[in-house]
């Protein structure tokens, strides 16, 4: 198999390509000339940028004619490329951009290679923007003189290649791993969560909010965490130097009529009644870092439209004013409904919702990652001896009674994350000498299960059912535990019996509603005199 060819792109060195004159330039050092006299390094051909002066013109010549000398298997081409000012960035950018843009490269027959000594130093951080985002599929190369000359007196000097796929680099790769690694951690506070979904949500949500500057949606119930994981994405950002403004935050359900206007979008003196100041409003507040619209579904039409603007054109004008103003802001929204059916409603812009949609991410409630109530739980210990200045403890059969009942299908937690954290709050606080004991747990069992309309206790239902509890669907321990309910307000089976089968016992010629109920029980391995007598 032939080899592939080596191709060097540069520019030509107006200052060090220059030196020495007649025969006594060879016993100086020139860059462009010692890039093709490496002994380890064929350059098979060299594309060699110069300015378009005579002066430049007549340099490139002897350079080309140098090298067919040292190197005659170098094919050079030289390309003229006007630049009135090689140190002004935007112009050589744009110049070495174009020139890559029209370059065809081969990579099935040439490696390429972009030689960096050469060129202002603006010329050289191109070069490596350049590359490093892929418009040059090359490595770069760094030329230097030789610290000693050989008896020859040829100073071919020596080169550095300079891969930029960082993969490559093990000690890097480790580094950038354990970083993201610490971003993963940062998003998720710390907490060590166990739901396989939702760690796969946040590893797309740390690449995102890295990598990219559209807006964001996060979609979950209330309570999920959407405003507390808004927050560490805009301080992760922060702490990367992506962002350098404030975070805002407004739930737009609280947005009503002018108010709604005037508060994301400013409004100018005297715009409406009781205006008698000016107001900058959350959007120029959120100028150069980030925003947050929670419950952005709420938002109204004329709020919709001009925030749509916003996003696009970074322009808008407040409220009463003629002059547009300007803010460059990243968005983040989020929301509990479901968008598509509010824009089938015409209560949601279409066009709203494909520019805000690029990256949605659920967030599931509490009873979809039950497995991470445990590490959530010492999270919000450790957040209340933050808060309180002093540390509580569940002991050990409290945790596990707690545990048992937050874990188990009869625990609703309506009210998600912010639920929990309100639990754990509330025995902390009436905890005694530090220590959350079965007291405090069964008091709040009881007050959580009052919140949620179930009137059998659990830990009751625990009881009787001992370990056949924790196995049971959530719509059979609520069916039983009205059916114990009703038992224990009855006189005997067949009451019972009577009070449950009411309706249905008039279809049936011989009634038998005492044996109808006994077989329910028996199928819990329960018997008429246990759920009577409680135990």
């Amino acid at each position: 198999m032939s080899r592939k060819k080596t191709v060097a792109i540069g520019f030509i060195g107006s200052t060090l390509d220059r030196v020495g004159q007649g025969a006594n330039r060879w016993s100086k050092w020139r860059p462009t000339i010692g890039l093709c006299q490496q002994q380890d390094l064929l350059i098979d051909r060299l594309e060699l940028i110069h300015g378009t002066d005579a002066r430049d013109i007549g340099l490139a010549e002897r350079l080309r004619s140098d090298i067919c000398q040292v190197s005659p298997e170098t094919d050079v081409c030289l390309h003229a490329m006007p630049l009135r000012n090689p140190w002004d960035f935007e112009e050589v950018y744009g110049a070495l951009h174009d020139f890559a843009a029209g370059y065809t490269f081969d990579t099935e027959q040439e490696d390429y290679l972009v030689h960096i000594t050469t060129g202002t130093h603006v010329a050289q951080i191109c070069w490596f923007l350049l590359t490093e985002a892929r418009y040059l599929p090359a490595k770069l190369i760094q030329t230097s003189p030789a610290r000693r000359r050989d008896e020859s007196n040829e100073v071919p000097g020596t080169h550095a290649l300079i891969d930029l796929d960082l993969s490559r680099y093990d000690r890097i790769a480790t580094r950038f791993q354990h970083e993201r690694l610490e971003g993963l951690a940062f998003l998720k506070s710390g907490i060590a969560t166990r739901n396989t979904a939702f760690n796969r949500t946040i590893e797309q949500i740390e690449r995102v909010a890295l990598r990219s500057k559209a807006p964001m949606l996060l979609i979950g119930p209330t309570g999920a965490g959407k405003s507390f994981l808004a927050r560490r994405i805009y301080e992760l950002k922060r702490g990367r130097h992506q962002v350098d403004g404030r975070f805002v935050e407004v739930n737009c359900a609280t947005l009503r009529g002018d108010g709604a206007m005037s508060t994301l979008f400013g409004h100018a003196r005297g715009a409406f009644t009781g205006a008698q100041s000016a107001r900058e409003g959350l959007l120029r507040a959120a100028d150069g870092g980030m925003l947050f619209l929670d419950e952005i579904g709420e938002l109204g039409a004329d709020e919709q439209a001009m925030l749509l603007k916003a996003i696009e054109e970074k322009r808008f004008f407040p409220l009463g004013s003629d002059k547009e103003v300007t803010s460059d802001f990243l968005l983040m929204a989020g929301t509990h409904r479901d968008l598509r059916s509010r824009v089938a409603e015409g209560r949601f812009r279409e066009d709203l919702l494909a520019r805000i949609n690029l990256w949605t991410f659920d967030l599931p409630g509490l009873a979809g990652r039950r497995e991470d109530i445990e590490p959530n739980i010492d999270f919000e210990l450790e957040r209340h001896a933050r808060e309180q200045g002093h540390l509580v403890r569940f002991n050990l059969e409290a945790r596990r009674r707690y545990l048992s009942f937050a874990t188990s299908s009869e625990a609703m937690w309506s009210g998600n994350f912010r639920e929990l954290s309100a639990s754990i709050t509330r025995m902390a606080t009436l905890a005694d000498s530090g220590r959350i004991d079965e007291a405090n747990v069964q008091e709040e069992i009881d007050r959580l299960r009052r919140a949620w309309g179930l009137d059998l206790s659990g830990d009751e239902l625990d009881l009787l059912l001992g370990s056949q509890a924790k196995d049971m669907d959530l719509f059979d321990r609520l069916q039983l535990a009205s059916v114990i309910e009703v038992c224990r307000q009855a006189d005997n089976l067949s009451d019972a019996g009577r009070r449950l089968f009411g309706v249905s016992r008039q279809a049936k010629a011989q009634p038998n509603d005492a044996d109808r109920l006994r077989k329910y029980l028996a199928r819990f391995g329960l018997e008429w005199g246990q759920v009577k007598r409680g135990k």
